[in-house]
């Protein structure tokens, strides 16, 4: 980065990080309780480099539980490094990342062009990428007594959404729910009142799959003044959880035992899994905005194959090229190899239920890192 972490975002960062425990908004659903015997405890990377002092991150709350995993064990490895992440959200990641305010940002939608803009300012004339370490669906989860499991296509999700559905009975639902007890009381739908990128996905999905049932463009805020909202994923699981008759979205991994809805895909229902969030992915391409090292991808929401999921996301690390600093560069690079590693995707499986990236990608993201960390001085 051309320009130095400013210490005051580091130090709330912090801060924040040892409130992660602690009962509030911003806090996810975690199985932590796993996390420090999944997978095995990853050697020091950056090769003979000792890592040490204070790395900040911040974004995404859906990588909070697999973050909280890859920090426990990759600190546990290298401790004279302390790692932070604040799950701010993903818009909240990119910004602090864009104004040199951490190290690396995690996020569930890739850099605008506009952002890519911004981080050659951030970053210098290389500018930053996006590097697919989460791969996770997203539930469309609803409190409803008595009912655990609905089938559902792409309009009639993005009907109920877009208020034009508003009964649990109405016949839309009942056509795809044969047997299925449906009660005459109202919708309420849940959205995340923080720009997201669960919410870019999720819309994103929407968009492409309804056949024009759902109006708007993607976008990580959201598009109509409907229902109730939440901040992060823990505030729409909360509201979700205390009332009844609402229906949200939400990082599979964070449910728990409220109910999910099974997408249309093809002539069968898909429950949400990290298998068919993988299948998903496979059928998607690269985007590739910011040269062969940017791996953001155009994700296939309309995808007919087998077992596929295509309401997921695909949540990046964003990192710069080039660090002016090489000792930043040391622990952004030697972390992240970590996460991008087989025991780093084994141990985020693991504890939060996400699909793995597949060997040939590690091993990508592998050597671009070790790119970055030589283009620094590493």
């Amino acid at each position: 980065m051309n320009i130095a972490l400013r210490s005051g975002a580091v130090a709330s960062a912090a801060a924040l990080t040892l409130l992660l425990s602690a009962c509030s908004a911003s806090n996810e659903a975690t199985k932590t309780s796993t996390a420090s015997s999944a997978a095995s405890a990853p050697a020091t990377s950056a090769a003979t480099m000792t890592l040490s002092g204070t790395l900040s991150g911040a974004g995404a709350s859906t990588q909070q539980v697999a973050m909280e995993t890859w920090r426990a064990k990759f600190q546990a490895a290298n401790p004279g490094l302390t790692i932070n992440y604040d799950p701010v959200g993903s818009g909240g990641g990119r910004t602090q990342f864009l104004d040199g305010s951490i190290a690396w940002a995690g996020s569930d939608a890739a850099l605008s062009a506009d952002e890519y803009k911004t981080a050659q300012t951030t970053c210098g004339p290389d500018g930053a990428i996006n590097l697919p370490v989460y791969v996770s669906p997203i539930a469309v989860t609803f409190n409803l007594d008595g009912v655990t499991s609905l089938n559902m296509d792409a309009a009639t999700i993005a009907n109920i959404f877009d208020g034009k559905i508003t009964k649990w009975n109405d016949p839309a639902i009942a056509a795809t729910n044969s047997g299925v007890t449906l009660p005459d009381s109202a919708i309420t739908i849940v959205h995340r009142s923080d720009e997201s990128g669960t919410t870019k996905n999720f819309t994103d999905y929407l968009e492409k799959a309804s056949a024009g049932a759902w109006p708007y463009k993607a976008s990580g805020t959201w598009a109509n003044n409907l229902g109730e909202s939440g901040q992060g994923t823990s505030g729409v699981i909360q509201i979700i959880t205390s009332t009844k008759g609402t229906i949200g979205y939400a990082d599979e991994s964070q449910v728990g035992s409220l109910g999910k809805v099974s997408v249309k895909v093809g002539d069968t229902f898909n429950a949400p899994s990290a298998k068919g969030a993988a299948i998903a992915l496979s059928s998607s391409k690269p985007a590739g905005q910011n040269g062969p090292n940017d791996l953001a991808y155009n994700l296939d929401r309309t995808t007919t194959a087998a077992g596929a999921y295509p309401v997921m996301l695909s949540s990046y690390v964003i990192v710069c090229q080039k660090y002016s600093d090489k000792t930043v560069a040391a622990n952004v690079t030697g972390f992240l190899e970590y996460v991008a590693s087989a025991d780093g995707q084994a141990a985020a499986a693991a504890t939060a239920g996400s699909a793995p990236i597949s060997a040939d990608l590690s091993a990508k993201i592998e050597t671009i890192l070790k790119g970055i960390a030589t283009a620094s001085g590493v």
